[in-house]
């Protein structure tokens, strides 16, 4: 079976956004240094030893994200150029964990729109998070379980 999972670009801040992650959403965070990579990256520098070469948040219903840091000689790119992680539930009883999830990770973050009953009628809300990433929650609303 395939999957579809963002992957998110950090500076230096991937072990502590992930760990972040973990403590609102659950799961199992796993990780792998640059310097655990032994000589396949080449001479790891003794400043960018823990960075992230590769980091995944597994959720407990199976949702991946996966995160990484910027090595030593690449360019980093901002994590929100253009992409929102989503989390999304056409389910309307997911409404109080997505709006739980929505206060935990927004705190220290920038708000764009609250989460509350859209004129769609799911509920929706969007933010920044402190580590400059932008989500985007989605659930139906009560008419959608009718449906």
């Amino acid at each position: 079976m395939a999957t579809l999972n963002p992957y998110i670009s950090f500076k230096s801040e991937a072990a502590e956004a992930l760990e972040f992650y973990r403590s609102v959403l659950g799961g199992t965070v796993e990780t792998m240094t640059l310097e655990s990579m032994g000589d396949a990256m080449g001479p790891v520098p003794p400043e960018a030893k823990d960075l992230i070469m590769h980091g995944s948040l597994t959720l407990d219903d199976g949702l991946v994200l996966m995160a990484a840091d910027t090595p030593p000689g690449m360019d980093h790119v901002a994590p929100t150029s253009g992409v929102t992680v989503a989390m999304t539930s056409a389910d309307p009883d997911d409404q109080p964990r997505f709006a739980d999830y929505f206060a935990k990770l927004s705190e220290g973050g920038t708000p764009a729109m609250p989460f509350e009953q859209a004129p769609w009628g799911d509920y929706f809300g969007q933010f920044e998070d402190k580590f400059g990433v932008t989500w985007m929650f989605d659930v139906g609303g009560p008419e959608s379980a009718s449906s």
